[in-house]
């Protein structure tokens, strides 16, 4: 299978992107959505977790409380590693059998922190980075969940610089634009896909990336 990474700054676009992808026949996994499912009520992140920080970690319907986590994880890096020593392995093990299962002719996998936490780095042959310039990453954030700009930008300076990012790309997909913008990149880039996982040899994982 060849696996593509698709990555960008918050509000950069990604899941509109990945949305589109899946309708040219491309298969998806968006990396939060896994974080997400794996600590569920009864799964064992969220038993993990509980363990870890107790019952103070809890919403009083029994969810892990995902605004505390959030909040203690940005404020603390002791336990933001702590956090993710729990979680990065459920959430490496939950994608890889997800990927196992694909049976498009090339499959996206969407992680906002590819390149800062590198661990799914290694899935990916390619990495595609959707960009647009930061004032419109937090035009769109506030505009979505109510975040004051400055929060916004607090996040955005928690992540790889722009610049930084984009050096790192094999792929750029321009989300400055409308939304229809994305279309003709987004065709051009599965047509490209599709070529190099026909030359994947057939049963391969095309994901090994060098960093």
């Amino acid at each position: 299978m060849y696996v593509v990474g698709l990555t960008g700054g918050i509000g950069s676009g990604k899941t509109e992107a990945a949305q589109r992808f899946a309708t040219l026949g491309a298969d998806v996994v968006d990396a939060d959505a896994v974080a997400h499912a794996v600590s569920a009520r009864d799964e064992a992140g969220h038993a993990a977790v509980v363990a870890a920080f107790g019952d103070q970690c809890l919403t009083a319907a029994g969810e892990l409380d995902r605004g505390w986590l959030r909040e203690r994880a940005f404020a603390d890096a002791t336990f933001r590693a702590r956090l993710e020593a729990l979680l990065h392995p459920l959430i490496a093990a939950r994608i890889d059998a997800i990927i196992a299962g694909w049976t498009g002719p090339y499959g996206m996998l969407v992680v906002p922190l590819l390149f800062e936490k590198g661990g799914l780095a290694s899935r990916v042959a390619r990495v595609a980075v959707v960009d647009c310039p930061e004032a419109l990453q937090v035009e769109r954030v506030v505009a979505r969940s109510g975040l004051a700009p400055d929060a916004v930008r607090a996040i955005m300076a928690a992540q790889l610089s722009r610049e930084a990012r984009l050096a790192r790309a094999d792929d750029v997909i321009d989300n400055s634009g409308p939304p229809e913008a994305l279309d003709p990149q987004i065709a051009r880039l599965d047509r490209e896909y599709r070529a190099r996982a026909a030359a994947t040899p057939s049963g391969a994982w095309a994901g090994i990336r060098a960093q």
